[in-house]
């Protein structure tokens, strides 16, 4: 099941957190940073599925590592539509974002500066569709968006640009 999918799923169950106005959220976030940097909407949405590809890895190591807990714990904790730079150190190391920055520079034609902007808002964006699984009153409990983002094909391929495109016709914008 794809990861939007996998997010209409949770928002048709009164159990779970996601709802259209925090898919909205996340979308308005995202095509104000389009806005405010003077940016192409799709080169945002590719960043953004660059970011996803990373954060991926970066937590499916932390749960290879037997801490779904943790894993958990960085989705609710930074999981948003407002800037963070805290989660780029908690879940990432220098080299995986120099990494991060070279292959979203490349693929978007943004400037580095501009990428380094972006990516405390970024990340939490990936996050915050990732908390729209979160079960009602328990955070903890166990969420199938993580689980199917963290299982899903393996081919390395997280492509949140076309959940963010299939969101916006799903929202009728």
């Amino acid at each position: 099941m794809s990861i939007f999918n996998q997010i209409l799923s949770a928002i048709d169950n009164p159990e779970q957190e996601a709802s259209t106005n925090q898919l909205s959220s996340i979308l308005d976030t995202v095509q104000q940073l389009s806005g405010s940097n003077q940016a192409n909407p799709d080169a945002i949405q590719s960043a953004m599925s660059i970011v996803g590809n990373y954060t991926k890895s970066a937590l499916q190591q932390k749960r290879n590592n037997g801490n779904m807990g943790q894993v958990n714990q960085l989705v609710n904790q930074f999981g948003g539509t407002q800037a963070n730079s805290q989660v780029l150190s908690a879940l990432f190391s220098n080299s995986q974002l120099q990494d991060m920055i070279q292959q979203i520079s490349s693929r978007t034609g943004l400037n580095s500066k501009t990428i380094i902007s972006l990516l405390p808002i970024l990340v939490p964006l990936v996050l915050n569709l990732l908390k729209t699984g979160n079960k009602r009153g328990n955070v903890q409990a166990n969420n199938p968006v993580v689980n199917g983002f963290l299982d899903s094909d393996g081919d390395g391929d997280v492509d949140l640009a076309d959940a963010m495109r299939m969101a916006s016709r799903y929202l009728g914008r």
